[in-house]
């Protein structure tokens, strides 16, 4: 199959999937806030956040290792998710040891043991996905993206609506969303065959670890760039106004469904390719319309956000629309600078994923401690945007010696002055009807920018039909 046809085919299956799963997770947005306050969100925001914060500590970030090393030809998969399924064995045991201590000293008093049933699943369930994909079975990856999804939300539905469990119900919901999609992987995919202790390897280990190991504080910077401000804000302003941030942080997920998507079927396609010697131009061209998705979707969003907060959020939330444009501008430079560290991946030189985050995070945190004090709640989005910008740039100059990659840089700043000018009309207070018609006329112009999306659509409908 050709090259770009199976990058767009498998974009679309992995579509099928987290189109369904991140559309439900979204729409239980409402419910959340109609039956949850926003101390109560920005808790269990806290709670999910620090979760995502110790998986790649804990596990050493083995799930990683597991893509790249099942797609190496070199290396036997049954060795990979052997010896990948006992790290995650231990890392759950080592932080199982911590529990009397940190239940002795209260922390997260009543709630501290979902978040180590969360953490023990979700290390599991990290593993079992990244094999699924990586053996090629995409369908059933994303089939169990959306099982997962469909039980959480029904549970949901049930302890938080009709039994009235509140954070409990929030909780238990997810615990068991993810038990489901374990089982479900576990014996469905015959996954349990690959289990052989006797193909325990120190060797395989030690090079997975090598490769997986400088992505845990990639993992962290990246933790810091998107979520240690929800610390700040509590710190600077309250936990209400966390949970204002927390829900607009649900929003800018619409733009982020297209870069997971594509960022799914991406990684696979970029690994199978490294070796070809056209690499450069395929990349490049990937790049192009990726970008052009991307700033579409974000002008899109722009245009109707307002609208979709009336309807989406109670008025108590409403106010949070103001910090989602410099979030959704910062996933769109998050997402670029993904798609640059998809190189390193690809080269086996994890290391510069970590210097580049690094350098992010520490202005991050600089920018948090300046702004925050300054602007308030915004002050974090916009913190979380330069950082990614800062990653952007840095991974575009230094991937070159891996892949040189070319970027139409007139393009890009076209685009983000069209969406700094969306972003400016939001906050200047018109009557609604005279700002969406405003929005409505710079959404054309970056269409008319982005013109090649028509073509680009054209060929996802074909792939979907095939």
């Amino acid at each position: 199959m050709n090259k770009y046809k199976k990058l767009i085919s498998n974009s679309v299956v992995f579509a099928i999937g987290d189109l369904g799963s991140k559309l439900i997770l979204i729409f239980l947005v409402p419910l959340y806030t109609y039956y949850l306050s926003t101390n109560e969100y920005g808790t269990i925001d806290i709670i999910t956040t620090t979760t995502s914060m110790l998986l790649p500590i804990i596990s050493l970030s083995i799930y990683d290792a597991v893509l790249r090393f099942v797609m190496d030809k070199d290396y036997d998969n049954d060795v990979v998710f052997t010896n990948s399924l006992m790290v995650t064995i231990l890392g759950s045991l080592v932080v199982l040891l911590f529990y009397p201590l940190l239940s002795y000293f209260h922390i997260l008093d009543g709630l501290l043991g979902y978040m180590y049933i969360i953490f023990i699943l979700q290390a599991f369930q990290s593993i079992f996905t990244q094999f699924v994909r990586a053996i090629g079975k995409i369908k059933i990856y994303s089939f169990n993206g959306i099982l997962m999804t469909i039980v959480t939300a029904g549970m949901s539905i049930l302890l938080i609506v009709n039994l009235g469990w509140g954070i409990d119900g929030y909780f238990i919901s997810i615990i068991i969303g993810n038990f489901i999609s374990i089982m479900f992987l576990f014996f469905y995919t015959k996954i349990y065959t690959y289990v052989k202790f006797d193909k325990l390897s120190k060797s395989t280990t030690k090079k997975m670890l090598i490769y997986s190991i400088p992505l845990i504080p990639n993992a962290l910077m990246w933790w810091v760039m998107n979520a240690s401000n929800r610390y700040f804000i509590l710190f600077f302003v309250g936990a209400s106004a966390n949970g204002l941030f927390a829900v607009a942080n649900k929003i800018p997920s619409f733009l982020s469904i297209l870069n997971t998507i594509f960022f799914k079927a991406w990684q696979l396609s970029a690994i199978e390719e490294y070796g070809d010697e056209s690499k450069a131009k395929f990349y490049s061209q990937t790049f192009y319309y990726f970008s052009v998705v991307m700033f579409v979707g974000t002008s899109i969003i722009l245009m109707i956000l307002k609208y979709m907060m009336g309807i989406l959020v109670s008025e108590e939330f409403f106010s949070s629309w103001q910090f989602i444009p410099f979030l959704l501008i910062g996933i769109v430079f998050s997402s670029f600078s993904a798609f640059l560290g998809t190189n390193y991946i690809a080269a086996k030189q994890t290391k510069g994923i970590f210097r580049t985050s690094l350098i992010g995070g520490t202005i991050n945190i600089i920018l948090n401690l300046i702004f925050i004090p300054l602007v308030g709640t915004n002050g974090a989005a916009i913190s979380t945007m330069i950082s990614f910008l800062v990653i952007w740039i840095l991974r575009t100059y230094d991937t070159k010696k891996f892949i040189n990659m070319r970027i139409d840089i007139i393009h890009i700043v076209i685009n983000l002055v069209l969406i700094f000018t969306q972003v400016l009309i939001l906050y200047i207070e018109l009557s609604l009807p005279a700002e969406f018609t405003i929005e409505l006329v710079l959404f054309f112009l970056v269409l008319i920018v982005n013109k090649n999306i028509l073509e680009l659509i054209k060929q996802f409908r074909l792939n979907s039909k095939l």
